[in-house]
């Protein structure tokens, strides 16, 4: 697939899941778990012990049913080894041209992570096909919907702080997509193996996405 199908693959849904774990055990029932829900775009985070591995073994397990990116990458390096353990995706907390330019020559969709207004059209204008908003918790929905204003040309994804109880706002400010971290892979589900809790949080956040979208049409 090219990066632009897989762009408007995370549009359309308008959900991706980001996983981190403290070890990578159970993290295939987690990605099952999460597409038996309804959400086939996950991330996984450098942070997680192993995640190559477990990038291929994500990837064995579903193939084509899920689009798979890796999260938390700081350098073209690691962003390439992420591409060649099976990342469609990548996923950046900081604005690094190099790792988009990476992304590029993989044909491969970057999500480049900035919270300023200048970070985020430079990492726009370096070829981001989306800026992740980044901590979005802070300033919240009002900050991504001040920051749209002047830059609508920007597709927004607001990371941190997005739940069920604030997907609204944040849709209704502008955001293209969110990410979802601990309101939806919860610690306690990892920690419990409650792998029905995972599916249910999943579809739960895939309903209601749903459901704005119909009222805006």
């Amino acid at each position: 697939m090219s990066r632009h199908t897989d762009l408007q693959r995370v549009l359309d849904l308008g959900l991706v899941a980001i996983i981190r774990a403290p070890s990578g055990e159970q993290l295939v029932q987690v990605a099952e778990a999460l597409l038996a829900g309804g959400i086939d775009v996950l991330e996984v985070t450098f942070t997680v012990p192993g995640i190559l591995d477990i990038l291929k073994e994500i990837r064995a397990a579903l193939g084509d049913r899920i689009l798979l990116g890796a999260g938390t990458v700081l350098d073209p390096e690691t962003a390439r080894a992420a591409i060649l353990a099976g990342a469609e995706f990548i996923v950046t907390p900081t604005v690094n041209p190099d790792v988009i330019r990476m992304c590029h020559r993989y044909d491969k969709l970057v999500m480049a992570g900035a919270f300023t207004p200048t970070e985020i059209l430079t990492a726009w204008d370096a070829g981001a096909d989306i800026v992740k908003l980044f901590p979005a918790d802070i300033g919240g929905p009002s900050y991504l919907k001040t920051i749209h204003g002047p830059l609508p040309q920007v597709r927004l994804l607001p990371t941190g702080g997005v739940n069920l109880n604030t997907l609204k706002d944040f849709v209704d400010a502008g955001a293209c997509a969110v990410g979802l971290g601990s309101a939806l892979v919860e610690k306690a589900a990892l920690a419990n193996g409650d792998m029905m809790r995972v599916q249910t949080q999943a579809a739960a956040f895939v309903r209601q996405m749903q459901e704005l979208r119909t009222r805006r049409e």
